[in-house]
């Protein structure tokens, strides 16, 4: 990477960032939202969608449905109950019909859209848009007694165990039907040097839209034998952003904590993303100057400074400690790739070029030092 000086990007959010998406669907408009807020976006699709049309198991459950009446549905995302409802539509069964009679609950305000846009009318939808919720106000018995009620709930790529366990413990036969089911991608090469990347610290925050995706990431890692590694990157440096609880579990189970918006929408995740990347990165007074050293560059007096690896590493580690002194030694040992007392020397000198700023001093036989 050259020394590159950016007046035009100091004032976006994500400039200097590096932000990955793990998305298949919508990947390109949560990639323009982030982009637009300055992110280098690395997009790295983690899953990948079965067509509803060669989906020979949503056939199967959705005769299940059809085979006897339906007390209480429950739809949980908007394109995925559309897509159920126009699939039963092109495979001629007569599931809206079959369906009419039942109370619908939807899980929340795009859910509610499909129900009523497919003909159907929604009984009631929590305020948080949550499974937990919906199950909560099952199990109250707000829509009456559950055991030996006919349950259909629709599920998008998640298995939501924890409301369908909770149902079928409340003695409700559950009609789970699987609407897309996720598999790997074709092509697993961009999934696999994520993982690198996440390990080698080389992307700043990661954000997941569905659990599959976080799922699927994780066994990717696993598979490479970085799994580990890859938890411990996402404890130290990078930042996962999940849409919402259900898509954080997996993270959750792998011990790997993440960041969530209010509401689970993909404005918001940009947002978060926004808020939580900047925070962690202080803005220093060094000397008449500002300093905020962001994932792969510098703003310095609102300027946006990119800065190849070894600079960037000496500078992040100055500005740990504003004003103490770092030995050689210590800056060594945090060069990409490792090094000697010379790389050291040569990524000041590149540095201090970047810069244009005289933010780093030499102290005689000791090291170098933010000039605080």
């Amino acid at each position: 990477m050259t020394d590159t000086v950016r007046e035009q990007d100091a004032e976006l959010p994500l400039a200097g960032y590096t932000v990955a998406v793990t998305a298949a669907r919508r990947k390109e408009e949560l990639g323009a939202l982030l982009d637009r807020r300055g992110a280098r976006v690395v997009h790295a699709p983690a899953i990948r969608i079965v067509p509803l049309s060669d989906d020979t198991e949503l056939v199967a459950a959705t005769r299940r449905v059809l085979a006897a009446p339906v007390d209480l549905v429950v739809a949980t995302t908007g394109v995925g109950f559309r897509g159920w409802l126009e699939a039963a539509d092109a495979w001629d069964l007569p599931l809206v019909e079959h369906l009419s009679g039942s109370r619908v609950l939807a899980r929340g305000p795009k859910a509610r859209g499909a129900i009523r846009g497919g003909g159907l009318v929604d009984a009631w939808s929590p305020a948080s848009e949550s499974s937990a919720e919906v199950l909560e106000h099952l199990l109250s018995g707000a829509e009456g007694p559950l055991a030996g009620r006919r349950i259909a709930v629709q599920l998008h790529g998640d298995p939501l165990p924890d409301l369908v366990s909770g149902l079928r413990e409340s003695g409700a036969e559950v009609l789970t039907v699987p609407v897309y089911r996720w598999v790997l991608p074709d092509d697993i090469a961009p999934v696999r040097r994520l993982v690198a990347a996440i390990v080698a610290r080389g992307v700043d925050a990661v954000t997941f839209t569905s659990a599959p995706a976080a799922a699927s990431l994780l066994q990717v890692a696993g598979e490479l034998g970085q799994r580990d590694e890859m938890v411990a990157a996402f404890g130290d440096r990078v930042l996962a952003v999940a849409v919402g609880p259900v898509t954080a579990a997996p993270l959750d189970a792998a011990g790997i904590r993440s960041s969530q918006p209010g509401r689970a929408r993909l404005g918001a995740l940009a947002r978060e993303v926004v808020a939580r990347l900047p925070e962690r990165d202080p803005v220093l007074q060094v000397g008449p100057h500002s300093l905020q050293v962001r994932g792969h560059a510098a703003v310095v007096d609102g300027r946006l400074v990119e800065l190849p690896p070894g600079s960037l590493a000496v500078l992040r580690e100055l500005a740990r400690q504003p004003g103490r002194v770092v030995a050689r030694a210590e800056l060594v040992a945090s060069l990409p790739g490792g090094g000697d007392g010379h790389a050291v020397e040569m990524a000041v000198t590149r540095l201090r070029a970047a810069l244009g700023t005289p933010l780093v001093e030499t102290v005689v036989k000791r090291g170098y030092r933010l000039k605080v």
